[in-house]
């Protein structure tokens, strides 16, 4: 399949001059005793999404930074169009000051307090009316012509096995090169299950200070098992990625690195923030699904590329999740859960090149409008990667 099918596409600008390939109202609670109420304004309110988190009080230092960073940084997607930041009142992360930052990117925000309106429902019903506004104002916009370079598409795979690092892995890897050389951005995550291939990414860094990080980043996630008296490989393939015929994490890391195609390294950042830099960047995050895929949406992707052989339903509330199964029996097992099979590479139908040109169409559908699947079903899955103890 030729990707001249896709010279653009259909997105939405918006006024910080960032593009969406969605048109989200962002219900965004503070706190998660706020998270309820954060539903079921959604469930009124057609054009809105929201999500359920155990976060927002009793944090400091670090741990409280990087969740304010990230409540900021989903606001702040260019696939939402206006936010609705709902706070208890009381709790650490204020409202308050989560909508100033979002505020700073120039898209609607307004702030609804439980205890400012006389509890649960006056919150609900103000916070309804608001987001009713902002989803009918957010309606009338129009998709306009959109080039690739604006994308930021995040990778990560999740129930690896032994066809990963063999199929979609590398298939991916082929279309995170295809974003870069069209001035584009692909972010790759999960530290931990880099682990042993660091060398392979530290070797391809734009200069030494990169290389250098990417062993700290490194030794930093081995540190943290170390601290807990524990070896990070026990746990680490987990039970099913050794079911699907991973040995050892190295081996998972080697099939992971695949993603990040060939292209060079240009900088790593922190957990959810915003690459400052276009081409192939490594976010430091965790292995666990949902905490990387949340911090790859916080740090501005609009779609993520999830590669499966065990197979998953993860989807996300604010971008499209694209789900690619790594072998043929998995994807017609769970063709309501997967987007696309790569493991027509290991059948022997397709090349890896192939695929790659498959899965940058579905891009190009996609962010035009197509739903995923995990949209379609609406799976909305969010969690923040704890850095700190709760106080």
């Amino acid at each position: 399949m030729s990707t001249q099918n896709f010279p653009k596409f259909w997105g939405y600008r918006r006024p910080d001059g960032r593009v969406g390939v969605r048109n989200h109202v962002l219900i965004l609670p503070t706190i998660t005793c706020a998270t309820q109420a954060a539903k079921q304004i959604t469930e009124l309110v057609q054009g809105t999404v929201s999500f359920i988190h155990q976060h927002g009080c009793a944090q400091v230092g670090v741990d409280y930074e990087q969740t304010f960073r990230t409540y900021v940084g989903m606001g702040t997607n260019p696939n939402v169009y206006g936010v609705v930041v709902l706070g208890l009142g009381c709790e650490t992360h204020q409202a308050r000051s989560v909508a100033g930052e979002i505020a700073k990117s120039g898209k609607p925000v307004e702030v609804v307090s439980i205890q400012d309106h006389g509890g649960t429902l006056g919150a609900i019903a103000q916070g309804a009316r608001i987001a009713a506004k902002m989803a009918q104002d957010a309606s009338a916009l129009m998709r306009e012509p959109i080039d690739f370079s604006e994308l930021i598409v995040g990778t990560e795979c999740g129930g690896s096995d032994a066809c990963s690092g063999l199929s979609a892995n590398p298939a991916v890897g082929v279309v995170s090169d295809m974003i870069v050389d069209r001035g584009g951005t692909a972010i790759l995550a999960e530290t931990t299950e880099l682990i042993g291939a660091e060398h392979l990414l530290a070797n391809r860094a734009v200069d030494e200070r990169v290389a250098k990080r990417v062993y700290e980043v490194i030794e930093a996630m081995e540190n943290r098992a170390i601290a807990m008296g524990v070896d990070i490989r026990t746990g680490n393939p987990s039970p099913g990625n050794r079911k699907g015929g991973l040995t050892t994490l190295e081996e998972k890391s080697l099939g992971a690195a695949a993603k990040a195609g060939t292209r060079p390294l240009q900088e790593l950042i922190e957990y959810a923030q915003v690459p400052t830099k276009k081409g192939l960047v490594w976010m430091d995050t965790p292995g666990h699904d949902i905490e990387q895929l949340t911090g790859m949406v916080a740090g501005g992707a609009q779609i993520v590329l999830f590669t499966s052989g065990r197979g998953t339903p993860t989807g996300s509330p604010i971008a499209p999740v694209i789900k690619i199964a790594t072998n043929t029996p998995m994807f017609e097992s769970m063709t309501e859960n997967m987007d696309l099979n790569a493991g027509t590479i290991v059948d022997g139908i397709e090349s890896i090149e192939s695929v790659g040109q498959r899965i940058f169409a579905e891009i190009g559908s996609v962010a035009s409008g197509k739903l995923t699947k995990a949209e379609i079903l609406k799976q909305y899955d969010f969690g923040i990667w704890r850095i700190g103890p709760t106080f």
